[in-house]
């Protein structure tokens, strides 16, 4: 087991750290977009693929290590969207909030979707789990691509001027 977890793990190092760039020279709204939605078409295949048994252990690892290196970055990026949509004097708290409320969803109903995916012992309710976390990517990447802010090449300032700046 722990030999299939190692690619996971430098996917998920990886994504970040050969993709981070391309956030800063291609644009984040674009690059957030690409790799949400790219992150979720390729979950959806290998849901597909394993449901219809086609994966070995090996190529279902292949495919999730690319899946993880993909929205590693897609993930991270959530942090510089947080980050620079608010003004200085609350993007503490913004991203405070923001990751508090994402530990709540996933560290409550996480456990609870998969102990019962789990329980059902049915490959077609899995597949219907990766669905629906592929569905979640993709909707990520619309809304990114629909209220995304261009943010690359300008200031915090410019895309949240901070409050202070406002004569309050």
């Amino acid at each position: 087991v722990g030999g299939y977890l190692l690619p996971f793990a430098l996917g998920n190092v990886l994504g970040p750290l050969l993709l981070g760039h391309l956030f800063d020279t291609i644009g984040r709204k674009q690059m957030i977009t690409l790799t949400y939605a790219l992150a979720g078409v390729l979950l959806a295949v290998t849901g597909w693929l394993f449901h219809d048994g086609l994966l070995t252990a090996q190529t279902q690892t292949l495919a999730w290590t690319i899946i993880f290196f993909v929205a590693s970055a897609a993930a991270s990026s959530a942090y510089l969207t947080v980050s620079e949509i608010f003004p200085l004097e609350i993007r503490g708290m913004a991203i405070a909030i923001f990751f508090a409320l994402g530990t709540l969803v996933g560290g409550v109903g996480a456990p609870l979707l998969f102990g019962w995916i789990i329980g059902t012992g049915s490959s077609t309710a899995l597949f219907m789990g990766y669905l629906m976390a592929a569905a979640a990517m993709v909707f990520a990447a619309a809304m990114e691509a629909w209220i995304g802010v261009s943010a690359e090449r300008r200031s915090l300032e410019q895309i949240a001027a901070p409050l202070s700046s406002k004569g309050l």
